[in-house]
């Protein structure tokens, strides 16, 4: 086991307090959780960010289909424009995901964001780049990291 579900819960009090500090100049915290891990996540920080700021925080769900030939991205919601967005999936693996969504976003004409991720495993393919990350792991390319849900608990684990 990489992180407990202890350890990812401190982990996202941290994140959220990073979030905070990098949007310190806004009483709105706009938050992207990237289905369905990085989702959870995000719900753990928006729960951090209520508890410990006055910041009205807005969580919205995205997902890109798992198609190889047609990768389309499924997020329903208008976003303000000029205001930071924060994009949070749980494990940076290869980048894939995490770069279609930020290009969505980018379509969107959303300008300003930040992504978060809980673990990076420094395995880029893509051309992402990582605001905030909970924790920093070095594996084997061939390894898969993943965080799971077990008894509504959650841990991040190699298998």
């Amino acid at each position: 086991m990489i992180l407990d579900n202890d350890k990812i819960l401190r982990t996202c009090n941290r994140l959220a307090y990073e979030i905070i500090e990098q949007n310190e100049k806004s009483n709105e915290v706009f938050l992207i959780g990237i289905k369905e891990k990085g989702f959870e996540i995000a719900k753990i920080i928006k729960k951090y960010i209520v508890s410990i700021s006055k910041k009205k925080v807005k969580l919205y769900p995205i997902s890109v289909s798992r198609n190889r030939e047609n990768s389309a991205i499924n997020f329903e919601k208008t976003l303000p424009k000029n205001l930071r967005i924060f994009i949070i999936d749980d494990v940076l693996n290869t980048g894939n995901t995490l770069f279609k969504c930020v290009n969505y976003l980018f379509t969107q004409n959303c300008h300003n964001i930040k992504t978060i991720v809980l673990i990076d495993r420094d395995h880029k393919k893509y051309p992402v780049n990582v605001d905030i990350k909970g924790v920093s792991l070095s594996t084997n390319f061939e390894d898969t990291v993943k965080v799971v849900s077990v008894n509504k608990k959650l841990k991040a684990v190699l298998v």
